[in-house]
């Protein structure tokens, strides 16, 4: 690798034209969606910037933002590396996800501490219609993809049942959540909510946003940061060149998803009969809203998905 490729010449630094403060509003506004969606188990913030028309630009910025343009800082100016980072956007995009993440904190650990059951059922309806969202883009089965269908399961189950950190209030354990979490949220269909779930540290960062527990978010973020600056490029890696094949582990994982979010009051026996009905019902609910949500932005959401691998 030459010189020219390793670090940023001002001639190959991508400049954003200046945006209004209407196009910021809107990209913040943008950024609060993403990150309400990023709160709900099997919705993905990475699906709501497809919609929204900035997922490309938002990858393309994430991309540039790595260890080979710090050059420009003391080579060149601050405001040439900000440039080049769209570092505007970034942090307009950053101020609006997590004012939404605040703001739907509170509401979310209410609703978990008093209706357990039943948000968790919503919750498995939204699982459930993401897997079958993410079934179509597997395209045609075959044996590989089976298999990797069945290692998805596979891997979530013995995750959930065996690994004895879930839930785990260790800092270090936090880090690799973030640094897991924060791929799932960029990328389309993928719920970085559910990953946190999954790891059963999904209530703890809530309450901890809610709360400013500044140790948690911090060694949080670092995750999340990290994630991005390196994960994040391999999983770009995986979807360009064995796209489908990717789908169907994932999509294992969100199956067998299902049975570890269960309520285990019901997985039990224990619930109520009645209980059982609501659950079952706002599964359902979950299910046909996501669905339903699907079939309004499908045209949008196939070109902006398929225009990631060109």
């Amino acid at each position: 690798m030459n010189d020219e490729q390793a670090t940023p010449t001002h001639s190959s630094v991508q400049v954003s034209a200046p945006v209004s403060r209407q196009a910021r509003l809107l990209l913040l506004l943008k950024g609060m969606a993403m990150g309400l969606a990023d709160t709900v188990p099997g919705v993905s913030g990475g699906t709501i910037a497809v919609i929204s028309g900035i997922y490309e630009e938002l990858i393309h910025s994430l991309r540039r933002l790595n260890p080979l343009s710090l050059p420009l800082l003391w080579q060149q100016s601050p405001a040439i590396w900000w440039r080049h980072v769209n570092g505007g956007f970034l942090l307009t995009l950053l101020l609006g996800i997590a004012s939404s993440l605040l703001l739907a904190a509170n509401a979310i650990l209410y609703l978990l501490a008093n209706h357990h059951a039943l948000i968790m059922g919503f919750f498995i309806g939204l699982i459930l219609a993401s897997s079958w969202f993410l079934q179509k883009q597997i395209g045609l089965w075959t044996w590989p993809k089976s298999v990797l269908l069945l290692a998805g399961m596979a891997i979530t189950l013995v995750l959930a049942l065996l690994n004895p950190l879930a839930g785990s209030s260790s800092l270090v354990y936090i880090f690799f959540s973030g640094l897991v979490a924060i791929c799932a949220m960029i990328l389309p269909g993928i719920s970085g909510a559910f990953i946190l779930l999954l790891l059963g540290v999904y209530e703890q960062i809530l309450a901890a946003l809610r709360t400013l527990q500044m140790d948690v978010l911090l060694v949080f973020v670092a995750g999340c940061v990290l994630g991005l600056l390196s994960f994040s490029h391999l999983l770009a890696l995986l979807f360009r060149y064995y796209r489908q094949q990717t789908y169907a582990f994932l999509n294992g994982m969100l199956l067998a998803s299902v049975y570890v979010l269960w309520p285990q009051e019901l997985l039990s026996g224990a619930g109520p009969d009645l209980q059982l009905i609501w659950v079952l019902l706002l599964a359902l609910a979950g299910f046909t809203l996501i669905i339903f949500f699907e079939k309004l932005i499908n045209p949008r959401l196939d070109s902006g998905i398929n225009g990631q691998h060109e």
